[in-house]
């Protein structure tokens, strides 16, 4: 009888689903079963960054699986051997080694922090007030929303959570320009007074993420970098979702001008959203044995595929050219909404990874955070035909803003009349 269920109701899924369901993809478009077209201007879930269906990663994908889909890590395999070595060769250039045997971001993480760990011989992981680091027992503890920790009677040890470079809404009530990098100098206070003593890495994303789109100011990183030289700690760039071309550049280490002595793949890696993640290091810091770090479908090998030739796609002349000329017309073009829509705030974006902060309208020199409208504008924008994403998973007020990296002039032109068209009606 169960085998019929299916038939006779609803799916029986465990959690709540959108009642919108999608049959096709290409491009930045989608198609739900009822034919209508969205833009998809979050490339999925972030992971995207080539669009639905990209012919040609997805070609690579299938050649791959025509010739073998799975091999164990015990041995080599063609299109993993590439992948490190063209991971090494895009990445900064300390960063001389590459672990594949993550299956995504989350767990690329864990295997950054074990390495991190099992080098320095120390414990502890500094990460960032509003940082999303995955969603594992050992991300869910070290990210920095308490929302995501609530439920839960365990929460991974070791774990000190710092005040992040948002300008905006300074912790520390300091401007950037007078404010002395507070928010790298007083991790000492944390570490001395909140930690064990004993720090193995602060693991961060350059730009914040889900935490808000929250771009540091040009000192934090290299700052930050110094202050983890002065005291041997090692500094992990978080970098699932500012990977690949996402802020323009390669990397946001690129971006930013800073090189990590730990970097994380994931999302994006692959172009069109098969799971696979990656952890570069310094050959210094080699020497943690397999054993302790490896997932079964860590380098799975159509991932591999598509990533090898997303990576080729980003390489082509003026692709990443192309990511900072329409991420600059889109952020122009939200940019000049303020002046007729009083609840949007500050637009800021590296490349096409853009978010806008939504404040209540009736007084925007105080800059309140207004949730309860960011949630209606993104219903507005799915009327519309825009899908978006809101911060902090839906409980924040930053509307996150991340096409495909193949975006044309054209596209952002439609994005921005769309955007117009469900302002008008929030603020009608």
């Amino acid at each position: 009888m169960n085998a019929l269920l299916p038939l006779l109701q609803d799916p029986p899924f465990y959690y709540p689903v959108s009642p919108i369901s999608m049959v096709r993809g290409r491009g930045l478009r989608l198609h739900d079963d009822e034919g209508r077209e969205y833009l998809d201007c979050v490339s999925g879930t972030f992971n995207l960054i080539l669009g639905h269906n990209h012919p040609e990663v997805v070609e690579a994908a299938k050649l791959q699986m025509d010739e073998l889909v799975f091999s164990s890590s015990n041995f080599n395999a063609p299109a993993v051997d590439a992948l490190a070595r063209a991971l090494v060769a895009i990445s900064p250039a300390n960063l001389t080694r590459a672990h594949l045997r993550s299956p995504g971001g989350s767990t690329a993480n864990e295997g950054a922090i074990r390495i991190a760990q099992h080098i320095t011989g120390k414990r502890d992981v500094v990460t960032l007030f509003r940082s999303h680091l995955g969603q594992t027992f050992a991300m869910t503890g070290l990210s920095g929303f308490s929302t995501h920790r609530t439920p839960f009677p365990n929460v991974f040890p070791g774990g000190v959570q710092v005040p992040a470079p948002y300008c905006a809404r300074c912790f520390y009530k300091q401007s950037p320009d007078q404010c002395g990098m507070l928010c790298v100098s007083r991790i000492d206070d944390f570490i001395r007074y909140a930690s064990t003593g004993s720090v193995a890495c602060v693991l961060v994303e350059p730009i914040l993420g889900v935490g808000g789109n929250i771009i540091p100011p040009a000192d934090y990183l290299p700052s930050l970098k110094a202050f983890c030289d002065e005291r041997g700690i090692l500094l992990i760039f978080d970098e699932c979702q500012t990977g690949f071309g996402r802020c323009g550049h390669m990397f946001a280490a690129d971006y930013f001008g800073v090189s990590p002595h730990i970097m994380t793949l994931a999302k994006g890696m692959s172009g069109v959203g098969l799971p696979i993640g990656a952890i570069l290091t310094e050959d210094r810091l080699t020497g943690l044995d397999k054993l302790f770090h490896g997932f079964t479908n860590g380098g799975w090998l159509p991932a591999a595929a598509a990533a090898l030739k997303t990576i080729e796609i980003l390489q082509r002349p003026g692709f990443l050219e192309n990511v900072r000329h329409v991420g600059k017309l889109l952020c122009e073009g939200l940019d000049g909404l303020r002046a007729r829509y009083p609840f949007i705030g500050e637009v800021r974006g590296a490349g096409l990874m853009i978010g806008m902060e939504i404040i209540e309208p009736d007084n925007p020199a105080a800059n309140l955070p207004d949730n309860t409208r960011a949630l209606a504008l993104q219903k507005a924008l799915l009327q519309q035909g825009v899908i978006i994403r809101i911060s902090e998973h839906g409980r924040g007020n930053v509307v996150e803003i991340r096409p495909a990296l193949i975006c044309t002039d054209s596209d952002i032109a439609e994005i921005l009349q769309r955007f117009e068209q469900a302002c008008a009606g929030i603020h009608a």
